[in-house]
């Protein structure tokens, strides 16, 4: 396809002309040191409308979710797990549903995937907003949800295949451009609850509201800019395709592997709550927590990617992640015996939110420059829409496990040690590293 096709609609961003093969692992060609403002200068502009819709995305879902269970458990009255329930069942409708995204997107193209997303979540925040019976209530998260299933997959494995078109031209390792989006991600996460706190003031209609405004503006940026067809991608059609990815067990490594980082990162919502309950006697400074995370994905997340591709390929990264994730629980599992209390008490979970939000920052970038190579010609979406799905299964058979373990009666370090075990273990489920 020409350039003049893909600029068929105004205002259609053009991609790159060639057709990418499998590229070099991160941190295999040269580039030099650039600031982000430097980097986000040489992107195309179809990457950085992707990484600006990642953005978006995020301001908008954060400004309603993290509200969500207190207004079904205050405003509705639900009972608590019904409340569980309907958080699940949202969870499972997106995380779950990611595959479904990444195969059509494969099929259709991003534009139209991207465009039923955005135009679901409108009208599923829009729903949440007027839902008074449980029954409507879960008509609407399990819309929101599958909305995510549809654009997430999509966006994403689309950053990812022209990541790796710049660097197979020569622009740098793919893991700067992924280090972008994650940062983009990480912003959306920190602004979006601060505008839906804002706006709680008025009601949770007038937050869910605002929602479907942010999407709305999205689904209208896109509906101008992205192009209908991208250069280089071409649909495909066809059985085998998961069938093919039941058999790549280097792929099936990766998600395994993924899926013990995504079950550390879960402990933010599971072990450090109780943690800082018990040393802070109440969850008061888990904000600042969540805050410090942000703060430094946001502000190191691009020096951490240039040190990392500068030294690392993809397999160490993501095993210098995990090797992080497991000090951060041996943090804690060294100081809960002392039982400290105070500020004492919240300087050992503070070290875990640290290494592990710097565990973050070597694993997430490098598991997603990584699909590409083990990926099968045509299936990027289905293995970036796989990547999250199974891993979401792992977090959630491993989070009953963990929620048992931390209520089980052990001695306190017990816990944190089982813990900090499992990533150490899934280093050596990490495939070898290299192309297929």
């Amino acid at each position: 396809m020409t350039e003049a096709e893909a600029h068929s609609r105004p205002g259609a961003i053009p991609g790159p002309a060639p057709e990418p093969g499998p590229g070099p692992l991160s941190g295999s060609t040269p580039e030099p040191h650039r600031s982000g403002l430097g980097l986000w200068r040489g992107l195309t502009p179809l990457l950085r409308l992707l990484i600006l819709t990642q953005l978006a995305f995020n301001v908008g879902f954060f400004a309603v979710l993290p509200f969500l269970s207190d207004h079904l458990g205050g405003a509705l009255g639900m009972a608590g797990w019904l409340v569980g329930l309907v958080l699940g069942l949202r969870t499972f409708s997106q995380q779950g549903l990611f595959v479904v995204g990444g195969a059509l997107a494969d099929r259709y193209g991003v534009r139209p995937v991207v465009l039923a997303g955005c135009v679901l979540r409108i009208a599923g925040f829009t729903w949440l907003g007027l839902a008074e019976r449980s029954w409507s209530v879960i008509g609407a998260v399990l819309l929101v949800g599958f909305a995510a299933a549809l654009f997430s997959p999509a966006v994403e494995s689309e950053v990812a295949r022209q990541a790796v078109a710049r660097e197979d031209a020569g622009g740098g390792p793919r893991t700067g451009v992924l280090a972008l989006f994650t940062m983009a991600g990480q912003a959306g996460a920190f602004v979006g609850p601060l505008l839906g706190a804002l706006l709680l003031e008025a009601d949770f209609r007038t937050v869910c509201l605002a929602g479907s405004v942010i999407f709305l503006l999205v689904l209208a940026g896109h509906w101008w800019l992205l192009p209908q067809h991208i250069p280089g991608r071409t649909p495909t059609r066809g059985p085998g395709g998961v069938r093919g990815l039941l058999g790549n067990r280097r792929f099936l490594a990766l998600c395994l592997a993924y899926g013990t980082y995504l079950l550390a990162y879960n402990q933010l919502y599971l072990a450090v709550p109780a943690e800082v309950e018990r040393a802070a006697g109440s969850q008061a400074p888990l904000a600042w927590l969540f805050a410090l995370s942000s703060l430094l994905v946001v502000t190191t997340q691009l020096p951490v990617t240039r040190w990392a591709a500068d030294r690392l390929d993809t397999r160490r990264s993501m095993a210098a992640g995990l090797v992080l994730l497991a000090a951060g629980f041996a943090v804690v599992a060294a100081a809960r015996p002392a039982g400290l209390t105070g500020t004492g008490g919240l300087a050992p979970v503070a070290g875990f939110v640290a290494l592990l939000t710097l565990g973050q920052m070597l694993i997430a970038p490098a598991a997603r420059a990584w699909v590409p190579d083990l990926a099968a010609p045509g299936r990027l979406g289905l293995y970036v829409g796989a990547l999250s799905s199974v891993s979401g299964l792992i977090v959630l058979v491993g989070s009953a496990a963990t929620g048992s373990l931390l209520d089980a009666g052990l001695p306190v370090a017990v816990p944190w040690l089982v813990l900090a075990a499992i990533p150490l273990a899934a280093v050596a489920l990490l495939p070898r590293a290299g192309k297929p």
